[in-house]
């Protein structure tokens, strides 16, 4: 069992014959990620490390099967290809472009919902299966197969505490980077149920930071809902209110979003707090 994909999942890279979408999609195929297709408009009947493109997304479903689309497409454009993608029944995107348009983001999200699809992002590293498929930018070395599931707002803590677990011995079940907000698709708290449901996954790494409730509004279903282990990592304990840390989402507002309200959340809801990754260490090994 795992979450979200499998080795089994069949993908579609949209962007894929942009330097971005290129250089992952050979990173992906290279890792066993099972890239079916690609959508480039203007760029149908071209391939990409053997892979067909499509000018739209409707072609490539009518020729493969499809249950997972990622996105490389600039920001521009990103509205139109989510939608696209989700008119065409595929139910899990991964949307690594940032910077777009907040009014795009809000209704990307609100149709995905109204479909039933999931979105990953805006701005998402994406998420790796260690050893089977990976659907992002993790870089590969730093993880390996086991049994912590581990969620993140930043992509670049998710590599650093993934590398730390894997120098350690210490694999996971999936790392998945939700992307830095301030509006999301898939939220820690989805992530974290997903986890709770999960067979290989036996304890959790939520990584937070300032800014926004969500680790509050996770910590309460922790205390409620969660009955494996948790331990919280918050990152910017030293930021003034007010204060953003390069994500759109990180801002300190009054007596919220602080890395104190935080800690005390998921402290009350029964998380292990660790003040850096060698910490998260030493609380698996406990």
């Amino acid at each position: 069992m795992s979450i979200l994909i499998n080795k089994n999942t069949k993908v579609l890279v949209l962007g894929i014959t942009g330097k971005s979408g290129r250089l992952q999609t050979e990173i992906m195929k290279k890792y066993g990620t099972d890239i079916v297709a690609g959508v480039t408009p203007g760029k149908g009947r071209k391939e990409v490390e053997g892979i067909p493109v499509y000018d739209f997304v409707k072609e490539a479903v009518n020729n493969h099967e499809i249950n997972a689309a990622i996105s490389f497409v600039p920001p521009p454009y990103a509205k139109d290809s989510c939608i696209e993608v989700i008119e065409n029944g595929i139910k899990f995107l991964v949307l690594t472009t940032e910077q777009i348009p907040e009014h795009d983001v809000v209704e990307i999200i609100k149709y995905a919902e109204n479909k039933g699809a999931r979105i990953l992002g805006p701005g998402s590293a994406g998420l790796i299966l260690p050893g089977k498929c990976k659907l992002g930018v993790h870089p590969p070395n730093m993880f390996k197969g086991g049994h912590i599931g581990v969620v993140s707002k930043s992509g670049a803590l998710s590599y650093e505490v993934g590398k730390t677990l894997t120098e350690n011995g210490i694999g996971q079940s999936t790392v998945v980077a939700i992307g830095g907000g301030p509006y999301w698709g898939l939220t820690q708290l989805n992530i974290l149920k997903l986890f709770q449901e999960d067979d290989e996954t036996k304890m959790i790494v939520l990584l937070g930071e300032i800014g926004g409730t969500m680790e509050e509004e996770t910590a309460k279903f922790i205390k409620e809902k969660v009955n494996k282990p948790v331990i919280a990592l918050i990152v910017g304990k030293s930021a003034p209110k007010g204060k953003s840390l390069g994500h759109a989402g990180a801002i300190i507002e009054g007596d919220l979003g602080t890395a104190k309200s935080k800690i005390n959340a998921l402290r009350e809801a029964g998380a292990y707090i660790a003040n850096d990754p060698e910490d998260i260490v030493e609380l698996v090994n406990r």
